[in-house]
C-alpha cells in the first residue's frame, strides 16, 4: 500500500489510490448504522479558513468505504491539507464525526 493512516491523519502518495473503511458511532461510542436517506461526505481543503473545497467525495452508506482515486490527488501540490467527514441524517441532523484531520500528499518518483 502506498498510504498510511495514523489516527485520523492520512499520508498518501500523490496520484495513488486510497481506500479506508469508515465507522460511525454515537456520542456514547455505540456503532451507528446509516439508514436510507442518510448521507456521508468527505471534504478536503488546503486550509480550514478557505471557502473553496478542493475535493468532495460521497461515501456510500451501504459499504462505508472512502475511496480516493488517482485523479483526485494527481494535480495537488505536495503538502498538508485538512479534511473532515460529515453524516447528514435523513431528518436533516448533521454530525461532523471526523474533524480537524490532516491529509499529507507526498511525492511520487514515477
Amino acid at each position: 500500500m502506498s498510504y498510511k493512516v495514523s489516527g485520523t491523519t492520512i499520508t498518501l502518495t500523490r496520484g495513488d489510490t486510497f481506500m479506508a473503511q469508515i465507522s460511525v458511532a454515537d456520542s456514547k461510542g455505540n456503532p451507528y448504522e446509516p439508514s436510507e436517506g442518510d448521507s456521508i461526505r468527505f471534504a478536503m481543503k488546503a486550509n480550514y479558513t478557505d471557502e473553496d473545497t478542493l475535493l468532495v467525495k460521497d461515501i456510500p452508506i451501504d459499504t462505508l468505504k472512502l475511496v480516493l482515486n488517482p485523479e483526485d490527488t494527481k494535480d495537488l501540490a505536495f503538502g498538508t491539507y485538512v479534511y473532515d467527514v460529515q453524516l447528514t441524517k435523513e431528518s436533516g441532523e448533521v454530525d461532523t464525526f471526523i474533524t480537524a484531520s490532516k491529509i499529507k500528499i507526498t511525492e511520487e518518483v514515477c
